[in-house]
């Protein structure tokens, strides 16, 4: 009954939040006993993917002390809700807890898995966008270039996680001043997530708004202002007009219209 990406149908998603919860409290951690059951983790990414950061931390923190008490801390799906409550952490802001948590795991996972392992890069892609948040622009870079390589060796070029990295290794590079890198690569970036994932998917939608802010790092202001304008409609009809992407991208639009003199 879940949909993907829920945020297209936030009051589904939040009624079917509301009803793990409570069969998740009347049910004795039954849906722990030998895994963390697949609607636990679709619960707490829903609530990532809508944007409530405080209600994520303490999913995935609560879910994270349970996975290691019952299943232990070298389980897998233990170090998955690390991982989550990390991102959680991130979309906070938190930074430093996010960070010390993505090492710590990424830690576990090359240990148990190897350092090739799918988890592992997806660990070190979320560790790097950590490290740009922090202002450690550098390190995130080098680190997402080691990250693409290997995801592009064992997933592929235009694995959804690999796309990740790709946009998140633009961002580093928008970050870092190297604007025409970044647009060159968010403009491939988003031709192959048109293309995997459709012009409707919050990521597809993510990487149009950086591509924007990336046209207008370079000066090409009139481009940044019909991409975004295209690109909020967009937000507003597919995540609605209060989801936190959508409030971004209406800021980042009345920036880019005041410094156009429109």
């Amino acid at each position: 009954m879940w949909p993907d990406p829920d945020v297209t149908h936030p009051g589904l998603a939040a009624a079917l939040r509301t009803n793990t919860d409570h069969l998740h409290r009347h049910t004795s951690n039954h849906l722990l006993q030998h895994q963390v059951h697949p609607v636990l983790y679709r619960a707490g990414n829903s609530l990532l993917y809508a944007g409530l950061a405080s209600a994520a931390v303490a999913y995935w923190d609560t879910l994270s002390d349970l996975s290691q008490q019952i299943l232990g801390s070298d389980h897998l799906q233990t170090l998955t809700t690390r991982n989550n409550l990390a991102q959680s952490y991130w979309q906070a802001g938190r930074t430093s807890e996010a960070i010390a948590v993505h090492e710590a795991v990424l830690t576990d996972q090359e240990r148990l898995l190897g350092p090739d392992h799918p988890q592992a890069l997806t660990t070190r892609n979320n560790l790097a966008t950590s490290y740009w948040q922090a202002g450690r622009t550098s390190e995130a870079i080098t680190l997402l270039e080691t990250v693409r390589t290997g995801q592009e060796r064992v997933l592929g070029f235009v694995h959804p996680e690999t796309l990740t990295t790709r946009n998140n290794l633009a961002i580093s590079y928008w970050q870092a001043g190297r604007t025409s890198e970044a647009i060159t690569l968010l403009e491939t970036v988003l031709t192959d997530r048109e293309r995997v994932l459709g012009r409707d998917h919050p990521h597809t939608l993510t990487t149009r708004n950086n591509l924007a802010a990336s046209y207008w790092q370079a000066g090409r202001t009139s481009e940044a202002v019909t991409l975004l304008e295209a690109v909020l409609s967009d937000l507003e009809r597919v995540l609605g007009s209060g989801h936190p992407d959508t409030l971004i991208a209406r800021d980042n639009l009345a920036a880019m219209r005041r410094s156009a003199g429109s």
